[in-house]
């Protein structure tokens, strides 16, 4: 730093008397002797001397005094929170698509629904669609070794580490769950739909879908706007009200064993309510995770800056 030193005096008039040991560089701004320039400074009274030392050369940027910025210290940025790993279950037509949507919507996440994955699969005539067929034609759950490397890899997609990931239908049983916490893929939270079982039968026997245009349909809470739909309307092959029996004893069985492992991150919404309010509590529950990740980021980062 440039140290100035000031004298008045009274002196006799005098010439200025500049004196240069060396030139500073402007190249490397590298600091040069001191420079003393004495002048005199004649009024109708005793003239005045002005002394001023200059120890260092420095540029203008760096005399220029600290922003409010520097002098109150280091300054932490703000940083968004880690993304939201979700999970969600429930039986069959216990509304997880609908509330899939709606949290997708509002939390950007990116929906990745097991069964989707396995349908295209079996969609593509691969063995392992062929075996999945198998079992779910019978209302048996696909084996753990063909879903969970495809599952893996879903969610290592940069779209889904960037946004977060919502988890539909999977895992279903306990080795599932246990395959994914081998791999450390665990959620933050785990939404647990619950439906009576005479509610579920109902909504899944009744459920019918538009070949042209892909639209789900109920016979009862959503039937088709015109007669040329409804004639066209077709069942899926395990939507009868035998097969849903099996996946649904199936389900209960599992079940238990798939939340003995997320036991401590369960949130248990009654799938008998309204959409609007399913919804609202999910949403509550969502909001308070998020809200504890940004503050435990912002508590990490202003303890990395103080040391």
């Amino acid at each position: 730093m440039a140290s100035v030193g000031m004298s008045f005096s009274s002196v006799a008039a005098a010439r200025p008397t500049p004196s240069l040991a060396s030139s500073p560089s402007c190249s490397n701004n590298k600091p040069f002797a001191s420079l003393h320039a004495t002048r005199s400074l004649e009024t109708s009274r005793a003239p005045l001397r002005l002394e001023i030392s200059y120890d260092r050369w420095f540029s203008a940027e760096l005399r220029q005094k600290p922003s409010a910025a520097s002098r109150s210290g280091p300054v932490v940025a703000a940083t968004e929170p880690e993304p939201l790993k979700i999970m969600i279950s429930g039986a069959p037509a216990s509304g997880k698509g609908t509330q899939c949507e709606l949290i997708k919507k509002k939390y950007g996440l990116v929906h990745i629904a097991a069964g989707d994955l396995l349908r295209a699969e079996i969609g593509s005539g691969t063995e392992n669609g062929k075996r999945a067929k198998e079992y779910m034609e019978k209302g048996m759950l696909v084996p753990s070794e063909i879903v969970v490397m495809m599952v893996k890899e879903r969610l290592l997609q940069p779209d889904a580490q960037e946004k977060g990931w919502l988890l539909d239908g999977y895992p279903r049983s306990l080795s599932q769950a246990t395959a994914l916490e081998d791999l450390r893929i665990r959620p933050d939270l785990f939404i647990l739909l619950d439906v009576s079982e005479a509610i579920l039968i109902e909504r899944v026997v009744g459920r019918r879908l538009d070949p042209v245009t892909g639209k789900i349909y109920h016979l009862k809470y959503f039937p088709p706007e015109n007669e040329e739909i409804a004639a066209r309307l077709t069942q899926r092959f395990d939507d009868t009200e035998e097969k849903v029996k099996l996946r649904l004893e199936t389900h209960h069985q599992n079940v238990e064993d798939v939340l003995s492992t997320y036991k401590d991150v369960i949130c248990k919404v009654n799938g008998d309510a309204p959409i609007e309010d399913v919804f609202a509590e999910i949403d509550k529950a969502l909001s308070s995770i998020l809200e504890k990740k940004s503050r435990t980021d912002s508590a990490s980062m202003a303890a990395g800056m103080s040391c």
